[in-house]
């Protein structure tokens, strides 16, 4: 098998880095630096660049923590992020030669969240034949509820009536970039509340990183009688749209003010997308699911797929060494 040269990324590869995410096969916005590196001072990165003599071949997004080095944690996905054309036994290679580097320089154990294949431009499932082969050990799987736009849907009754009765509340649902709005009369409020929690992005990044990534990065308020009730932050990609963020007032269900949102956005803003990610229901890594949002989410026609994440040591290499025959 053949040994790839392996090295940590540093600032000089910003724009190779970029331009390899640009074209990548399995790679979105998140994995360009100019988003990764809006919280640096929280990570210690650990992002790695794979070369085949001069030219590069792969990247994986990660941070450090002691003897353990992760899919970067500040990501929802990650993982080996490769090109178009690359082939199963290159992929074998690129793995093997990675595990040895991060066992050489003291990392144990390497933990990878993979990017959900509805974000792939291609198949994109080489690694996952990888890591069984390594005999990675499964520690997480989540379940995302995902709209398929490309197949018929309906929406239930329920969903249907809420609908109307935010039409009938005279709803007023406008693009814009009142971040600061959203989040300290809706948003901040309602982690607090429910969760005693904050949004992962404050005010100050998530306008830099809409800045940076506009065609990415949208937002949208809804309005009754010129107050806001209601908002969302949707990240797109070419095939998907997420919210990252969604939450209403207290009047949301008497107003139907987050249906009739996610009806503007599924039906008109987003029609042309292949899904639409509600992402994950679950609680306490995956091994609780919220049944009262998972219903909501189902109840416009999403279905489940999952995401995955594996823990492999990195002592494994050595049993990439007789798999072709």
């Amino acid at each position: 098998m053949k040994n790839y040269t392996v090295r940590r990324y540093n600032s000089e590869d910003f724009a190779i880095w970029n331009a390899f995410i640009d074209n990548a096969k399995n790679a979105t916005f998140l994995f360009q630096r100019d988003f990764m590196e809006y919280h640096q001072d929280r990570f210690q990165d650990f992002s790695l660049l794979v070369f085949d003599e001069d030219k590069l071949i792969s990247v994986i997004p990660a941070n450090r923590e002691g003897e353990a080095v992760f899919s970067h944690l500040g990501l929802t996905y990650g993982g080996f992020v490769f090109d178009a054309k690359i082939k199963l036994r290159e992929v074998l290679d690129i793995v093997k030669s990675v595990l040895k580097f991060l066992h050489q320089n003291g990392i144990s154990l390497f933990q990878i969240k993979l990017i959900p294949g509805i974000y792939n431009q291609f198949f994109s499932e080489e690694i996952e034949y990888t890591l069984f082969l390594t005999q990675a050990r499964l520690i997480r799987r989540d379940c995302l509820s995902v709209l398929d736009l490309t197949k018929p849907f309906s929406f239930t009754k329920t969903r249907k009536e809420s609908i109307r009765r935010g039409e009938k509340n005279g709803l007023v649902i406008k693009e814009e970039l009142k971040f600061e709005l959203f989040w300290n009369e809706i948003l901040i409020p309602n982690l607090n509340k429910k969760h005693s929690s904050k949004p992962v992005h404050t005010t100050t990044e998530i306008i830099s990183l809409q800045q940076k990534f506009p065609k990415n990065i949208r937002h949208f308020n809804v309005y009754h009688k010129d107050r806001i009730v209601a908002g969302t932050t949707i990240f797109i990609t070419d095939k998907v749209a997420h919210p990252q963020y969604i939450s209403g007032n207290a009047q949301k269900n008497e107003l139907g003010s987050l249906d009739f949102l996610y009806n503007n956005l599924i039906t008109d803003v987003f029609k042309d997308k292949n899904f639409f990610d509600f992402g994950p229901s679950h609680e306490e890594n995956g091994k609780k699911i919220n049944e009262g949002i998972l219903f909501w989410k189902e109840s416009f026609g999403a279905k489940t797929t999952v995401q995955d994440y594996y823990e492999v040591n990195t002592a494994a290499f050595e049993l990439l060494d007789t798999i072709l025959i």
